[in-house]
């Protein structure tokens, strides 16, 4: 017997019943007056001028996102946002060389991510946030609590491998003949709105690229090393397997892990995916219990 569980989260009858959750998820209007509301704002952080929005007047841990790649806030998080900001101070970030952050002559790395953000909350005079990253997010996430332990409450690593090998082979012989013509038109548009630079969005677009086809392989010591509370969600259609979610969960010693069904960014209404309101309700209901619970530390 597993001591921590797979959590398949069935309870629908229970989220159905969250009237609030399903009004926002099935009325963008809701969500949009939300956004309206806040003003970004920019960082200087490593030499990169780093844009942020914080979502949300509540005491207590706030919580930080870490969009995909490709990505802005909006088109990770959009439709979930609001619902996070309803409970808890958001502070949502776009990286290097996404959404409004302009890219910088330097490399792009997990490792020079995880450091932006904690020079992002230094800057911010925050000392211990609990982090949500998506995809390439989450691999920011991960290298976050292991370099910066001390700056780390709780995590959320959502769709996101710790090795090659955690990615099905289709990904990787996508990865290896990629175009540009193939990137989401989704992506493209929220990009040009902010930003209608062409060179700049194919920049944007060969750097994701290159970084995926060298990506770094964490250890199972590195991992292992990681002491924060975590909780590991996917979808089983995903591009990261559920053997090798169950091997993370395994690693962290102090995790949870839920895979729901569908593919990659569903159960958080990422832009490219379809609108399901049970599943992504179920699905931030799960993170801020996860949030809200006292949980104790594995040393």
């Amino acid at each position: 017997m597993i001591q921590k569980f797979i959590l398949l989260l069935v309870s629908f009858m229970v989220v159905a019943c969250n009237t609030t959750l399903n009004k926002t998820m099935e009325n963008p209007s809701l969500q949009t007056e939300s956004k309206k509301q806040v003003e970004g704002k920019y960082a200087s952080v490593n030499g990169l001028k780093m844009y942020y929005e914080i979502h949300g007047e509540h005491s207590g841990i706030p919580l930080v996102l870490i969009h995909g790649g490709g990505s802005t806030i909006e088109t990770t998080f959009g439709r979930v946002l609001p619902i996070f900001a309803k409970t808890q101070k958001v502070i949502a970030v776009e990286m290097q060389g996404h959404g409004h952050t302009a890219d910088i002559n330097r490399p792009l790395s997990f490792d020079q991510d995880a450091d932006d953000i904690a020079a992002l909350l230094q800057h911010l005079n925050i000392s211990k946030p609990n982090i949500f990253g998506f995809s390439n997010g989450a691999s920011t996430t991960l290298h976050f609590a292991i370099r910066h332990p001390e700056l780390t409450n709780k995590i959320i690593v959502a769709s996101t491998f710790y090795k090659k090998s955690g990615a099905p082979d289709w990904f990787w012989e996508m990865m290896q003949k990629p175009s540009f013509e193939g990137m989401p038109q989704a992506y493209k548009d929220a990009f040009q709105q902010i930003n209608p630079d062409e060179k700049a969005l194919y920049q944007m677009y060969e750097r994701d690229v290159a970084r995926m086809q060298a990506f770094p392989d964490l250890t199972a010591e590195q991992l292992t090393s990681i002491k924060a509370p975590a909780l590991i969600i996917l979808g089983d259609r995903d591009v990261t397997t559920p053997e090798h979610a169950v091997e993370m969960h395994r690693l962290l010693k102090n995790s949870r892990l839920a895979i729901f069904p569908g593919g990659h960014g569903d159960y958080i209404g990422e832009i490219t995916t379809a609108q399901d309101t049970l599943i992504i309700s179920a699905a931030t209901s799960l993170v801020n219990k996860f949030l809200s619970e006292n949980t104790k530390r594995v040393e």
